[in-house]
């Protein structure tokens, strides 16, 4: 698929990616434009909200600027401490065929990048260097999942910001606060952070 840019309303508008990649890759130049308020990450769209009219000579620069190699953006990870005893810990390692220790060694070994954020506020949806955690939904979301609690569905990884529903399979807890107003931003993870999850335990 080709990039496209689609009007999506009178003041905004959404620019369709190829992949997650070039979305992300894409975020730092499209923040530095002109006539653009606010840019908003999708899993392969791009919304941009705007300040005033874009004209044709922008609209073919947003269609054809390249995007960043993920490496160039790259900043230092955050670093996230996790207790490796989620619910669905064994149920994971049943599905990847393999062993509790190894899912918290290939959650833990590998630098995860947050692509979108939404469902609750301070919700990350990361996206993992290898496809090594790969698994399914559970089939009966859990009508109560803890704050801070860190799952997997398909290939993300995310962390409860508060308490609440929720279909993916646990396999660990941490204490950071994905979600305070107390901050300048409030959200502990935006779009292109990169994190590195640390085992503070190993079963």
């Amino acid at each position: 698929m080709s990039r496209r840019l689609l009007d999506y309303g009178p003041s905004a508008l959404l620019l369709e990616c190829e992949d997650l990649p070039e979305a992300l890759g894409l975020l730092p130049l499209l923040r530095g434009e002109p006539n653009i308020d606010e840019v908003i990450p999708g899993a392969r769209t791009v919304l941009l909200r705007l300040n005033a009219h874009v004209d044709d000579a922008q609209r073919r620069r947003l269609l054809t600027m390249p995007a960043m190699a993920l490496h160039e953006t790259e900043s230092a990870p955050i670093r996230i401490e996790v207790d490796y005893g989620g619910e669905d810990l064994a149920e994971v390692a049943k599905q990847i065929t393999s062993t509790p220790a190894e899912v918290i060694r290939l959650h833990a070994s590998q630098i995860w990048t947050v692509g979108f954020c939404g469902f609750s506020p301070g919700f990350a949806y990361l996206q993992p260097e290898h496809d090594w955690l790969h698994v399914r939904r559970r089939p009966v979301p859990r009508t109560r999942v803890p704050a801070g609690a860190v799952g997997l569905a398909d290939s993300w990884s995310g962390i409860y910001p508060r308490e609440g529903p929720g279909g993916w399979q646990l396999i660990g807890r941490t204490e950071a606060r994905l979600w305070d107003v107390r901050r300048p931003s409030p959200a502990l993870l935006q779009p292109g952070d990169r994190v590195q999850f640390v085992a503070i335990n190993e079963s």
